[in-house]
């Protein structure tokens, strides 16, 4: 067995580096970290993954929160509440008529206009 080995290490040269112990454990431990660990690196980019997405649902939701708050600020006076009113749910004082035209286009362009705000 042992003229086996020799004869092999001497046709590979390089099958004597892999087979030192420090390598195989070495080996070992970088397929053990990548792949089985529960820490292993593929976890990670899924969670980092994860993270990025939370990260952008995150800003998303600070955007609307400042928008809020703006809306907020803006309907303390009574008169934009009214104009809010009015227009939002069609509320009217007792002497008006109100007649409502809606229009797909117009309706996008306002959608698209409130989002720019």
């Amino acid at each position: 067995m042992n003229k086996y080995l020799q004869n092999l290490f001497q046709k590979y040269p390089w099958l004597k580096t892999w087979a030192n112990k420090y390598v195989l454990v070495s080996l070992f431990f970088v397929i053990w970290m990548v792949f089985l660990d529960n820490y292993s690196l593929l976890n990670h980019r899924e969670l980092d993954k994860v993270i990025n997405k939370l990260e952008d649902n995150k800003s998303y939701f600070q955007q609307e929160i400042k928008k809020d708050e703006k809306s907020i600020k803006k309907l303390q006076d009574i008169n934009e509440i009214e104009r809010f009113a009015r227009e939002k749910y069609f509320m009217k004082r007792d002497s008006e008529d109100i007649y409502i035209i809606d229009i797909e286009e117009d309706r996008i362009k306002d959608s698209l206009l409130e989002a720019n705000q």
